[in-house]
């Protein structure tokens, strides 16, 4: 068995004179929930195509389960695309059958698993209805179950919580975490980092087809500053491990309030010890830790993150 799951070594995709994605390279080991961040045309769903076989790389290489991206690694694999498509005039059971079945697995048993996602997602009473009949959200339950049904070995999910509303988009959540639990790898591709937040052990940041970042949340945060939110009777300017201090006001009685912008890997709580040993009265203090969002508008920038 493969150490990883995935693994692209300097891949580049070209369409014309347009480089899709390029040079990227990076790993996902077995087991993993890996975030495949980036915005509009970052060059996501193009590097999710190539794992897939759907279109060739022009240069570089993909491994998928240790072997080359094709047809034979079906059976082990789960995809989600972005663009939903179903066959709106088939039931809702017969159309995971049917994908079940193009992953190598029998009727019968693509039926049984199919039923059991259906009432696990809330859907029993319309596993017969026909999905010109369902709503756009049970079409998506559909669409999922059918991504699923084979316990894959590798769940891949372009731009999954596209068009959710917010209990759909926690039933989402908590099928990924589902398979992870069940030894699945899987990788998701998203512009909302919230969820990637959320549900990654690691992460990868797209911009213009390049790799911007790779590594887990934390590595992520650590890229900016943490700041503290401090009411103070005293100016903190000059504590070691501070690298900026704004005065925000007046909070009455003497007391200022300040925002302090830690220098980098300076940890909060050593801060508030150095404001204590000089003797400055505190009267409160909020720490406020970089979200994944501040830093992915710090690597990219405002406009990268919705081009």
């Amino acid at each position: 068995m493969a150490d990883h799951a995935l693994r692209l070594t300097n891949v580049t995709k070209t369409f014309g004179d347009v480089t899709a994605v390029d040079d990227l390279s990076f790993a996902v080991g077995e087991g993993e929930v890996f975030g495949f961040l980036g915005g509009n045309g970052a060059g996501k769903t193009t590097s999710l195509r190539m794992v897939l076989d759907i279109i060739r790389p022009t240069s570089g290489s993909i491994s998928v389960l240790g072997r080359q991206p094709g047809r034979e690694n079906s059976a082990q694999l789960g995809f989600l695309p972005e663009e939903r498509g179903l066959y709106r005039a088939m039931t809702a059971i017969d159309t995971i059958v049917y994908f079940g079945r193009l992953k190598g697995m029998t009727a019968a048993d693509a039926r049984h698993a199919g039923l059991a996602l259906l009432d696990r997602f809330g859907l029993a009473a319309n596993a017969r209805s026909t999905l010109d009949k369902l709503s756009k959200g049970m079409a998506q339950k559909v669409q999922l179950a059918a991504a699923v049904v084979n316990r894959p070995r590798l769940l891949i999910l372009d731009e999954p919580f596209s068009g959710l509303d917010p209990v759909n988009q926690g039933l989402l959540e908590d099928e990924i975490k589902r398979a992870a639990a069940d030894g699945a790898t899987v990788v998701f591709s998203t512009h909302v980092m919230q969820h990637a937040e959320r549900l990654c052990e690691r992460l990868l940041l797209l911009a213009k087809g390049q790799k911007r970042f790779e590594g887990t949340v934390d590595d992520a945060r650590r890229l900016l500053p943490a700041q503290l939110t401090v009411v103070a009777q005293a100016p903190l300017t000059d504590i070691p491990g501070v690298a900026a201090a704004e005065e925000r006001g007046a909070a009455g009685d003497g007391w200022h309030e300040y925002r302090l912008t830690l220098a980098p890997g300076v940890e909060p709580g050593d801060v508030l010890d150095r404001v204590s040993g000089a003797g400055r009265r505190l009267r409160r203090f909020d720490e406020r830790q970089p979200s994944l969002h501040d830093v992915f508008l710090h690597i990219v920038g405002a406009q990268g993150a919705h081009s």
